[in-house]
């Protein structure tokens, strides 16, 4: 089956992770995983890299330095968030 580019999306939401606090986040090695399963093989450069430029709500939180980060969910107006408070960037690829 040929990838498409609203995949790389749907693979994100299904990457976002509720902690106990509340707290939503995404761990880059999942989201790859997510993505290979809709016939995306990028790594984890490429996925971070897609993650910075494509969204607006999530900060690299990873403590420690390598590809397999650890991204949270901040909403920066303090307000309530729906949808997950997702924002992406509209660059006509996707």
């Amino acid at each position: 089956m040929m990838p498409r580019s609203s995949d790389i999306i749907h693979a994100f939401y299904q990457t976002i992770q509720v902690e106990l606090s509340g707290r939503l986040t995404v761990n880059t090695g999942e989201f790859v995983h997510q993505l290979a399963a809709v016939n995306f093989d990028w790594t984890r450069s490429e996925a971070n890299d897609w993650i910075k430029s494509h969204t607006r709500n999530f900060r690299d939180i990873t403590p420690h330095h390598g590809e397999d980060r650890l991204w949270f969910m901040f909403n920066p107006n303090g307000g309530e968030v729906s949808d997950y408070g997702l924002s992406f960037a509209t660059t006509g690829l996707y």
